[in-house]
């Protein structure tokens, strides 16, 4: 189904997107697949920016947008041990896709045009109970390796070679319509984006629509609709990914008072 898709394109793939130096795309869950359990990532609240890090900014220097793929192929290593990072990524125009997948995000759109080459070996689950449909937490399995894939990165490193592809990223940005816009605050915005979805515990029940289903809660409702589709990875890996996702807007030089603090609640 038309929702199947959404859920995929932002629950899985935006988490490696607002990684952008990673410029990874999450995985395609096959069915069958094993992987090692969520770990939970250190908490980043207390974490600070790091001010060393303009000093250990690499240099790319003769890099274009047409020879950045090879480039950015050679870097994912450096990111994660994990042994899936280097599979997920797509075939070409790595950077080009991931610009406008950081802007849709920013904008609170989902970037499932930008990542429609893959879709989840699994559907998205609904559970009926008392006669209310209900988010089927079996569906939140889906996403906790890749979770677990996006917290083994580190923050510091993402944040260093995304400074390095900078000069690209904005060449990227400009092309998609924005020649004054610089990048970054587009890259922020579109982390807050995502801080600010809480965690939600509980069932969280649903309301049938033609073809999809909305959310009954009208607070979880009115989210975004790139919120929405992040929500829908679990209460788990949406705390798991948050923690990193504040370590890299720290590392951005996000003022830790404009960054959402964690919030959760309970389903409705």
């Amino acid at each position: 189904m038309d929702e199947t898709r959404k859920v995929v394109a932002l629950g899985l793939t935006i988490l490696f997107v607002l990684a952008v130096v990673v410029v990874v795309y999450l995985l395609f869950i096959r069915p069958g697949d094993e992987e090692p359990p969520l770990q939970g990532a250190s908490p980043a609240s207390k974490a600070e920016p790091d001010e060393s890090l303009a000093a250990d900014i690499p240099e790319f220097p003769g890099a274009t947008l047409e020879t950045s793929d090879a480039l950015v192929r050679s870097l994912v290593g450096e990111l994660s041990a994990h042994p899936r990072i280097g599979a997920w990524l797509p075939a070409s125009d790595i950077i080009p896709n991931i610009a406008a997948a950081v802007d849709a995000v920013a904008e609170g759109r989902s970037p499932a045009k930008q990542i429609d080459f893959f879709f989840p070996g699994e559907p998205f689950k609904v559970r009926t109970a008392r006669g209310r449909d209900y988010l089927d937490p079996a569906s939140y399995e889906r996403y906790a390796p890749a979770a677990e894939v996006f917290i083994s990165c580190s923050a510091r490193d993402c944040v260093r070679f995304y400074k390095g592809l900078k000069p690209l990223f904005q060449e990227a940005y400009r092309e998609l319509g924005y020649p004054d816009r610089d990048f970054d605050l587009t890259l922020k915005q579109a982390l807050i984006e995502l801080l600010a979805v809480p965690v939600v515990e509980g069932d969280i029940r649903l309301e049938k629509k033609v073809k999809t289903y909305m959310f009954a809660d009208p607070v979880l409702e009115g989210l975004s609709e790139a919120q929405k589709h992040f929500l829908r990875m679990g209460p788990e890996s949406v705390a798991a990914v948050q923690i990193k996702l504040r370590e890299m807007a720290l590392a951005l030089g996000v003022p830790a008072e404009n960054i959402p603090p964690p919030k959760t609640i309970a389903a409705r």
